[in-house]
């Protein structure tokens, strides 16, 4: 027979385990996953953010183009740069919301492939390990998401980072949002671990192209503008490990801004829905290649040797086209 005592104990434990993946960040290095190429060495994908509002603010308009443009480029995955769920994330696994923003709209065959999500600050408003849950991707395959991760694809690397936890002002004056905190603290350890990691993998990467993927802008000249917490913490460690492009979400525009001072180009995809028309600040226009403030979304082609980039509108119109080379080294000829 159990004493009292003894169940006690293992209750303790039992409690003491669970507190301890709540509230302590790990140290463990990023999840990676592999996804293959296609026969002829290239890899394509599209990259839409900031959509989930039930098919509303033409979210499902700028999904019929990702279905066409998806097909004409035999799209390998689709990367969401964050805020999956307006306003406020999900509010658990039964949300009803997963379907009337993601399942019901992204209808397209060649739509059906695996989506990578990061998580935006809407997101984090809500229930964020229902978005985590593998329950959701049980419900529908493509979903995969996770706060920070990684994507090889032999000659490209993808680099996710939540980069939410980053801005001081969700947590010293989120006014009437609440964000869902378990997991991210104590804050300062979780920031140091997760840069620490992310500089660790940047770092052995071997990949001819280094892509990092956050929902928070760097540079920008929308509404958000630059978000000082990433400039000052994470920037030089991308400038460090010569990546070559920042992918985000967060302004609700598509852009295109180059570096002076660097080799990364800083794109945002955030018009998957809502879009905010006239709202942008003054910027260098050597570096401001592309601002447009509607709805759309980005494709990417990528081989050993080239990247190349499109911004497309809502109605599927191409708005700006970017392309960059590399030479094979000796070891790939």
């Amino acid at each position: 027979m159990v004493s009292p005592s003894h169940n006690s104990m293992l209750f303790f434990l039992f409690f003491a385990a669970n507190l301890w993946l709540c509230f302590v960040p790990s140290t463990a290095e990023l999840k990676r996953f592999e996804h293959p190429v296609k026969a002829d060495g290239s890899l394509s994908l599209l990259v839409v953010g900031d959509w989930g509002r039930k098919g509303l603010y033409n979210q499902s308009l700028v999904a019929t183009q990702m279905g066409v443009v998806g097909e004409k480029v035999d799209i390998d995955f689709v990367i969401s740069t964050g805020d999956n769920f307006y306003e406020d994330g999900l509010t658990g696994v039964s949300d009803p919301a997963f379907n009337e923003s993601f399942i019901n709209i992204y209808t397209a065959s060649s739509l059906q492939k695996q989506w990578y999500n990061v998580l935006g600050n809407h997101d984090y408003r809500g229930d964020v390990e229902a978005q985590l849950s593998p329950i959701l991707t049980k419900m529908d395959h493509r979903w995969l998401c996770l706060r920070s991760f990684i994507v090889n694809a032999g000659f490209v690397e993808f680099f996710f980072v939540d980069t939410t936890p980053f801005v001081n002002e969700y947590f010293t004056d989120p006014k009437e949002s609440t964000y869902d905190w378990k997991g991210i603290l104590p804050r300062q350890e979780y920031l140091s671990n997760l840069l620490e990691d992310v500089d660790s993998a940047l770092r052995d990467s071997t990949a001819k192209w280094k892509i990092v993927v956050g929902h928070h802008t760097i540079k920008s000249a929308g509404q958000h503008g630059i978000t000082i917490e990433l400039e000052e913490q994470l920037l030089p460690i991308l400038q460090a490990n010569n990546i070559d492009l920042y992918v985000n979400g967060h302004d609700h525009c598509l852009e295109h801004i180059s570096s002076t001072n660097s080799q990364i180009q800083f794109l945002t995809s955030g018009g998957g829905s809502k879009a905010w028309r006239g709202d942008i600040r003054e910027w260098n226009p050597e570096e401001l290649k592309l601002y447009y403030d509607g709805q759309g979304f980005m494709s990417m082609q990528i081989t050993q040797t080239h990247v190349d980039i499109v911004f497309y509108d809502v109605f599927g119109n191409v708005l700006h086209k970017w392309g960059i080379s590399k030479g094979l080294d000796a070891a790939e000829l």
